[in-house]
């Protein structure tokens, strides 16, 4: 029983956070004249400083997937990348970052071809 518990606080816990993302993005959405992109690139940017400033594994290891699914768990993913290639130099701090995104940014690509081979697009009607 207390693992039940243990696994559905681990739920409300990703739930919470993810959630408080989301409407923190929806709050500037409606109270700025941010386009989606730019919104986009702040959210994934924020990852990024967060986690140079070694507060994201905090977020990351109360939440779990709550900060590691939303842009904001790339930005952290490309950060943490690029810290540790930075260790064996410029060029090493540039490929971390790639090399520690490549598998999440391939399956992306993978599924959006297969899905797109599956599936015949529509067009909305207005």
């Amino acid at each position: 029983m207390e693992r039940y518990l243990g696994i559905l606080l681990d739920f409300a816990k990703a739930f919470a956070v993810g959630g408080a993302v989301c409407v923190l993005a929806q709050l500037v959405i409606n109270f700025t004249k941010l386009t989606a992109g730019k919104i986009l690139v702040f959210f994934m940017l924020a990852g990024v400083v967060l986690e140079a400033l070694g507060l994201y594994g905090y977020i990351v290891d109360f939440a779990g997937a709550g900060a590691t699914v939303p842009i904001s768990g790339f930005g952290c993913l490309l950060a943490r990348g690029a810290i540790r290639g930075a260790q064996k130099g410029l060029f090493g701090a540039v490929t971390g970052a790639l090399a520690s995104a490549s598998a999440g940014v391939t399956a992306a690509i993978l599924f959006a071809f297969l899905f797109a081979l599956l599936f015949k697009p529509k067009s909305k009607k207005n």
